[in-house]
């Protein structure tokens, strides 16, 4: 049996050196799309906490020889780096992170979800010590706010003071150790990030009181700020652990994703036995069985069962769909009521999950350009706070010292780039994840702030405005014969041909109680032509009769066959039926363009079609402007054209033929169950069989980008109300400490509203 995928409970470089074995890049990485031998990679960071954090990671991965390139973003806590094979190993890129004084790891590693459940137990306990402390320090530091002159004796009030430095002591050791040792560490390494200023704000706090303590009568004794102290240190911690607790239910969402298919399955030996067999070991050709509740491990076809499957992760699919033998089946599905045998097909990154993961993961990664810019600002606004919080202690110091170094702990504290920051990539990430869940994949988070400005929607016709089966239409019959009887005629020939044409007849039989009604046999099917068989028919004395189904000439009827497409049913080469089949329109199509022009978007429709059918199914949605026989250029001409104009046009298309459109337009979705190994120039991927989603999409990225936009006014707002206040000492510390927990936490549950809103709300 294979060994499993390597997994990192050690961060030391004997270990990482394991992740240098090519054997195990395929756990956490894949060839790169441009080739020239590079890799991408998807690993987790852990220890950031800002966007300064995530721009030393970047620059320490993009010091590396080697290193193509490299992403990190703050919001997701994931870095997405391209390198090349032949110049460095895994390891070396991750001791750089290591070096820098973060940690990588593989973004699918087992031990990931435990240390994150660690670390927020451990900063859940130092919170709780902060917490109590602090009200022990508020309730010794109360007498000496209500006191009056002489109530409180010089001892009694010393002995208070010492009561709340002990106090203070485990805060200051325990419950700050996260903030000094990153501080530290940025000293060390000469750069900046948010935890400096803060430590820097909590020391000077500490050290002003403990000489206030000590020395009474020195020029730090008129006050001393414990009870600010442990109160704002117990807000900091607060408003960490509940934005770790929410950034924990981001990853492990998608954690669940990656993690989704199982390490083992039964494998079908060549004497019919089973043995368990690790799910890398599998190959093309495979018989495999799957019980009940577990995942499927590759995509295949049921060879023997028939059972119940909850694709919803992968298509969006809500209820359960049934598949029986000769049916597909996909990876990461679940299997929900029988053991079934499944051939294996499609392993690894051929597979449907695999290009689902690689999408989310790439998304999670990327930075759009408001949160970029954002970023940039970052280092410089913390340098900005060093200098305006040295400013205000140099302002302060010559009428009083103490209150100076508080006014400049103050102005330390409050400040915080990381609600600016988190602004734009938190509200993003929530709508991917919403998106997701209904089968909705996002390529770049870019695509939201696109999507929410377009005026225009394009929509291809086949395979996206309708489906690929098809349904009968008119019916023509001969004078004498009853239409109902001839469809059960056609039918009873159609049901052994599995022609699309075939199908769409027996469907209309079936659903008019019509099938079995005749009965034939010596059924003869014809490649491209269509079928003939014998029908034995009441009152005739001649014996059977040959029934034709198919076209005009196979049947020898005379007629015209370009206004559509039709099926011929002729009895001993005389015309009995004709069928019409037209297109299946999606059930939703024509809500879906309803609501795209209630909320003030120009909708056209442009096909490759004749311009009857185009027309047709315009007729039948509700589109007036509408273009038939388009080719791809005639439809990147119409993009073009319009974007001259001025418009912002979003392409809507099945992802198979429209590569052109798809990448030139001003955000674009492929649409239809083979969409993620389909078209790879499309923002979004829709992979259930609902229209609507579109429109939902829409509605949401508009909804999203009102979220940015409050996120960005209440950081800005924040910063320029609060900081001239810090500098003027009109914020106390503990205040300070507040606003700048709760400026955070606003931005991260201001953007989560997006995954709580209705997943059925509309455009509008």
């Amino acid at each position: 049996m294979s060994e499993p995928p390597v997994q990192l409970q050690e961060d030391s470089l004997e270990v990482l050196q394991l992740l240098d074995d090519e054997r195990e890049w395929s756990a956490f990485s894949r060839p790169d799309a441009a080739g020239h031998g590079c890799w991408e990679s998807n690993v987790m960071i852990e220890g950031m906490y800002c966007a300064a954090c995530s721009l030393t990671v970047e620059d320490a991965l993009k010091s590396v020889p080697g290193v193509v390139s490299a992403e990190v973003s703050a919001g997701s806590q994931r870095a997405r780096v391209v390198w090349e094979s032949s110049s460095v190993a895994p390891s070396r890129w991750m001791q750089a992170v290591r070096e820098s004084g973060y940690r990588a790891v593989p973004a699918n590693d087992a031990f990931a979800r435990a240390r994150r459940q660690a670390e927020s137990r451990k900063a859940l306990w130092r919170m709780m010590v902060a917490g109590l402390c602090m009200m022990q320090v508020m309730m010794y530091a109360y007498p000496a706010y209500v006191a009056k002159p002489g109530d409180l004796t010089m001892e009694m009030e010393q002995l208070l003071r010492w009561a709340s430095w002990v106090l203070t002591l485990p805060v200051i050791f325990f419950s700050c150790g996260p903030f000094f040792s990153s501080a530290w560490r940025d000293i060390v390494h000469r750069r900046i990030s948010m935890d400096l200023p803060v430590a820097l704000g909590m020391l000077i706090t500490f050290v002003v009181s403990t000489a206030g303590t000590f020395d009474p009568a020195g020029v730090f004794g008129r006050e001393v700020y414990f009870d600010s102290l442990t109160m704002f240190v117990f807000f900091l911690l607060g408003g960490r652990w509940f934005e770790l607790r929410l950034r924990d239910r981001t990853a492990g969402a998608l954690e669940a994703l990656m993690n989704r298919l199982p390490d083992s399955i039964a494998r079908q030996k060549a004497d019919g036995q089973f043995e368990r067999v690790s799910v890398r070991r599998l190959q093309a050709a495979d018989v495999i069985r799957v019980l009940p509740g577990e995942v499927f491990p590759a995509d295949g076809v049921v060879v023997r069962g028939q059972t119940s499957v909850d694709e919803a992760l992968l298509t969006g699919e809500s209820r359960p769909v049934v598949r029986h033998t000769g049916e597909e089946v996909i990876s990461g599905s679940h299997n929900l009521s029988a053991a079934v045998l499944v051939r294996v097909e499609r392993l690894g990154e051929q597979t449907r999950f695999a290009q689902i993961v690689s999408l989310m993961e790439s998304a999670s990664t990327s930075k759009p350009h408001l949160a970029k810019l954002a970023d940039t600002i970052a280092k410089p606004f913390l340098i900005g706070v060093l200098i305006a919080a040295g400013l205000s202690c140099a302002y302060w110091w010559s009428t009083d010292p103490e209150r100076a170094l508080m006014v400049a702990v103050s102005v330390l504290v409050v400040t915080c780039p990381c609600a600016l920051s988190l602004a734009t990539p938190a509200a993003m990430l929530s709508a991917a994840g919403a998106l997701a869940q209904k089968g909705v994949l996002v390529r770049r988070l870019d695509a939201f702030e696109a999507l929410a400005a377009i005026d225009t929607v394009m929509f291809d016709k086949t395979g996206t405005l309708t489906r690929d089966a098809m349904v009968l239409g008119e019916t023509s019959v001969r004078d004498g014969i009853d239409p109902q009887h001839a469809l059960a005629m056609a039918a009873a020939v159609a049901q052994h041909s599995l022609h699309p044409a075939s199908r769409a007849l027996v469907h209309a039989a079936s659903q008019t109680g019509l099938m079995d009604q005749c009965v034939v046999s010596d059924v003869f099917e014809t490649p491209g032509q269509g079928l003939q068989a014998k029908i034995i028919l009441e009152g005739r004395d001649q014996g059977a009769a040959e029934l034709r189904l198919g076209s005009a000439e196979y049947c020898g009827v005379e007629r015209d066959e370009t206004s559509g497409s039709l099926v011929f049913l002729s009895l001993d080469d005389h015309w009995l039926a004709t069928f019409e089949l037209q297109e299946d329109v999606r059930p939703d199509a024509t809500a879906t363009v309803a609501v795209l022009k209630e909320s003030g978007l120009d909708v056209h429709l442009l096909s490759g079609d004749a311009r009857e059918a185009a027309q047709r199914v315009a007729r039948l949605v509700g589109i007036s402007a509408v273009q038939g026989q388009c080719s791809p250029q005639d439809k990147l001409d119409f993009l073009r054209d319009a974007q001259l104009r001025g418009r912002k046009v979003a392409v809507v298309g099945d992802g198979l033929n429209d590569g052109p459109v798809l990448a030139g337009a001003h955000v674009s979705f492929a649409f239809g169950q083979a969409v993620p190994l389909a078209q790879a120039q499309a923002d979004f991927l829709v992979s259930g069989s609902r229209l609507m989603d579109v429109a939902q999409a829409i509605g949401l990225a508009k909804r999203t980008m009102a979220v940015v936009r409050q996120n960005l006014w209440w950081a800005a707002i924040y910063n320029s109300v609060c900081v001239p206040l810090a500098v003027l000492g009109m914020l106390p510390a503990w205040l300070a400490g507040i606003g700048m927990a709760s400026s955070s936490l606003l931005v991260v549950l201001n953007a989560l509203r997006l995954s709580r809103q209705g997943s059925d709300e509309g455009l509008l």
